[in-house]
């Protein structure tokens, strides 16, 4: 059929893996944003979010799959759920909207971007080389002895303003009551 072509690069079972995962994730943005009803959006994101924490481990990036299930996965998506419960957003009946220029410029742009970004993947596809990170890079370990050594204050810096924050909120609350 193809006599003569070849791709620049080799056919793997992890590229396998990583095209499948990729997709999944493509679909799951795809809907995120076309869904009309938000619960349903919100757990298209859910998946959306996990699938990028296994394309995290797929890459020997352990903390950053673990942080990214823990931190968004858990705490954001159900704090996402919760004010779209509290707020009845998925009971509303859907509303017909006129047709809108911007739609269609927007339409039009991220077709744009998405060439953009399409040909930056393909084009440099022939010069891709074996690239690999270091050993430990990634593993919870390097990432502890580096925020501890040499980033030890933005690191203090940001748990004080998270505890300010938190202390703010509790006060903001109990005046309330």
């Amino acid at each position: 059929m193809l006599e003569g072509f070849s791709l620049p690069f080799p056919i793997t079972p992890q590229l396998g893996v990583f095209a499948l995962l990729a997709s999944i994730a493509a679909i799951a943005s795809v809907g995120v944003v076309f869904f009309q009803d938000a619960i349903r959006s919100a757990l298209c994101l859910v998946i959306n979010f996990f699938v990028l924490a296994f394309l995290y481990f797929s890459l020997n990036a352990e903390m950053l799959g673990i942080t990214q299930i823990v931190v968004y996965t858990g705490a954001i998506m159900v704090l996402f759920l919760f004010v779209i419960m509290l707020l009845a957003l998925g009971s509303q009946k859907l509303v017909k909207e006129k047709l809108d220029p911007k739609k269609f410029i927007g339409l039009g742009l991220g077709v744009v971007m998405a060439g953009a970004v399409a040909s930056q993947i393909v084009l440099p596809l022939a010069k891709i080389t074996a690239i690999r990170a270091p050993d430990k890079f990634g593993s919870p370990q390097a990432i502890g002895y580096t925020l501890m050594s040499q980033y030890v204050y933005p690191f203090e810096i940001a748990s004080v303003l998270l505890m300010v924050g938190i202390v703010g909120s509790i006060l903001l609350a109990k005046r309330r009551i």
